[in-house]
């Protein structure tokens, strides 16, 4: 094989394009929008789902979430917005709140090994959606009624 100065280029350009798909991957799953929400007695750290396709990937894949750690669905209206296991790895406690942030609807350790058929509907309208670390609504004392605080940016 003869070495070629365009061979080069062609190299070198194949190794940018990955570093750069690599760079965008990792500030896309790392640097997503969060907020900082305060429930009973705990303080988490979460990422925020205001998009449709925020919403459908959620926590699905997530090996493992840190107890204060979880994520926010924001879906701009009350409904009776449903929630399901579909590829998740980890169980979770899922907390709807209403849109003056307080707690309608619990389901405790919802278990991730029910994927596709675990499907989980509130029985009042909420607008937002919680979900935290299976456990954490009894650690924390997060009961119906509870009030959360956290901002969120305008869109």
């Amino acid at each position: 094989m003869i070495w070629r100065p365009h061979t080069t280029a062609i190299l070198i350009g194949g190794v940018v394009l990955i570093v750069l798909a690599a760079a965008i991957a990792f500030m896309t799953s790392n640097f997503s929008p969060r907020t900082e929400v305060q429930i009973g007695s705990g303080i988490f750290q979460v990422k925020i789902a205001d998009t449709d396709n925020e919403r459908t990937q959620g926590l699905s894949g997530v090996e493992a979430l840190q107890v204060n750690e979880g994520m926010l669905f924001d879906f701009m209206t009350e409904d009776t917005w449903t929630i399901w296991m579909k590829d998740m790895l980890i169980d979770l406690d899922i907390i709807w709140l209403d849109a003056e942030k307080t707690v309608v609807h619990i389901v405790k350790d919802a278990d991730h090994t029910r994927g596709e058929d675990a499907v989980f509907i509130p029985n009042t309208a909420a607008r937002y959606v919680l979900e935290l670390p299976a456990g954490t609504t009894s650690e924390y004392t997060i009961t119906v009624g509870s009030k959360a605080a956290f901002v969120l940016e305008e869109q």
